[in-house]
């Protein structure tokens, strides 16, 4: 099963990713890793965008399509895969038609995390971590038990991330509506578009996503 999982950043899809690697054995497809993986490991893709970004110039359609084939010929061929990051317009939905038909594959859903915004903003800019494990909280949500210290480590230092902040989180949220809208019409005439919604609880969408699926 090949699927695009859809929505902007902070609605869920990483930990919804994750989840369906856990449990159905799918294989993330992440355009941002793959690129950085093929660099690294000097493929005949990889060289290219290479040289591209060490020009400071974007990498092409043709690279990112080029390094998403190289992914696949590498995975078993009944090998779920989930793209994230990727297609990102119109002319990137096409080419991916044409990887996968070229490896016998088929776009099988794509599923949107429907959010709130404003719900999405409080949700983003409360976060916070732990500054010595990581443990997650969050200003509305979820505060630490003891006021001040860490219910993992006990640590008493906590951090946020500076992109955290609503002006950042709107920004993003235009961005996403600005690239996803070229390529949804081209999935909703296919009748393969399913919407989740993604401010529900974090097994709640999982469950939803299941059905979509099974």
């Amino acid at each position: 099963m090949n699927i695009i999982l859809l929505g902007p950043p902070g609605a869920g899809k990483g930990t919804q990713a994750q989840r369906l690697v856990a449990e159905r054995g799918m294989t993330q497809l992440s355009t941002g890793d793959m690129l950085r993986a093929a660099v690294k490991a000097a493929t005949p893709v990889g060289l290219k965008a290479k040289a591209v970004m060490e020009a400071g110039e974007l990498v092409s359609d043709e690279i990112v399509s080029g390094i998403i084939g190289e992914a696949l010929d590498a995975l078993d061929v009944g090998a779920g895969v989930i793209f994230d990051g990727y297609p990102r317009t119109a002319a990137q939905a096409h080419s991916l038609d044409g990887i996968l038909s070229d490896r016998g594959r088929t776009l099988d859903h794509v599923i949107e995390l429907d959010v709130d915004e404003d719900a999405l903003v409080e949700r983003i800019t409360g976060r916070f971590t732990c500054a010595t494990c990581g443990a997650g909280y969050h200003d509305t949500f979820k505060q630490p038990k003891v006021a001040g210290e860490c219910d993992v480590c006990h640590g008493h230092e906590f951090k946020r991330r500076p992109d955290d902040n609503e002006e950042t989180v709107r920004t993003r949220m235009a961005e996403y509506r600005a690239k996803t809208a070229p390529i949804l019409p081209i999935y909703e005439e296919r009748g393969i578009v399913s919407r989740v919604d993604g401010m529900a609880d974090i097994d709640d969408v999982a469950k939803a996503i299941d059905a979509i699926l099974d």
